[in-house]
């Protein structure tokens, strides 16, 4: 039987990985996520994407955070804004100027995905709530952890509700399902500084010692459809 586990309280989308996210009413969502998520990345001379750690396929860029993106039609690029929130004339100029290297560039999606992992994240306030209680000296909220969907819990849900539901399907009211498959391991960009978010490194140490470092849900798309603040997701 179909279980109501929750409720979408904000939708976040990211432009330009591994800036800060715009938030959203509602948005598309299909095989590759939600749609214009993570469509644009900065991308240096020898292919690496721009991120907040160095692996094979990413390149650690300091201040992308303090940056942010929006995105009004897909077949545009996207806005890019400064640290004060201001959108800039020239994206590539000012990112060569505000990084320091001249070989960036803003890069469009082509075969090489710009996800870390899986293209869709679900956090809920659950364990948002545990984060805050267990750190309560540092600012938290959502943006830390960079989640596609934030979910609402009923009062009482236990924090990492969300290792529950792996190897199952969510459903929304608009036939767009999600299976869960595993959370993400987090990184050093749990702790960094952003807008109203000052360097926390507490963070991490608190979710090493309580989860093996992970926190979400990361899902693929088993059905399109479309994302609505305020609609429930079904446990099938």
């Amino acid at each position: 039987m179909a279980e109501i586990v929750g409720v979408v309280e904000r939708l976040w989308r990211y432009p330009v990985k591994s800036t800060a996210g715009e938030r959203l009413t509602q948005v598309p969502v299909d095989d590759r996520g939600l749609a214009g998520d993570r469509l644009y990345a900065v991308r240096d001379g020898e292919g690496k994407l721009g991120s907040g750690k160095n692996t094979r396929r990413f390149r650690r860029m300091d201040g992308l955070l303090r940056l942010g993106s929006r995105l009004g039609n897909l077949l545009d690029g996207p806005e890019l804004l400064d640290p004060l929130g201001r959108a800039v004339a020239d994206p590539v100029a000012f990112l060569r100027a505000y990084l320091q290297r001249d070989d960036v560039t803003l890069a469009r999606e082509d075969t090489v995905s710009h996800f870390d992992q899986l293209p869709v994240s679900l956090l809920t306030t659950a364990t948002l709530d545990w984060v805050r209680e267990a750190v309560p000296t540092v600012l938290v909220d959502e943006r830390r952890f960079r989640p596609n969907i934030l979910l609402r819990t009923p009062p009482g849900t236990r924090p990492f509700v969300e290792d529950d539901w792996f190897g199952r399907e969510g459903e929304l009211k608009s036939g767009a399902r999600l299976a869960f498959i595993r959370s993400s391991e987090r990184c050093v960009m749990a702790t960094a500084a952003q807008p109203g978010l000052p360097h926390a490194p507490e963070i991490l140490r608190v979710l090493a010692r309580a989860h093996a470092n992970r926190l979400d849900a990361l899902a693929t798309v088993s059905g399109p459809g479309l994302l609505r603040v305020g609609d429930r997701l079904r446990l099938l």
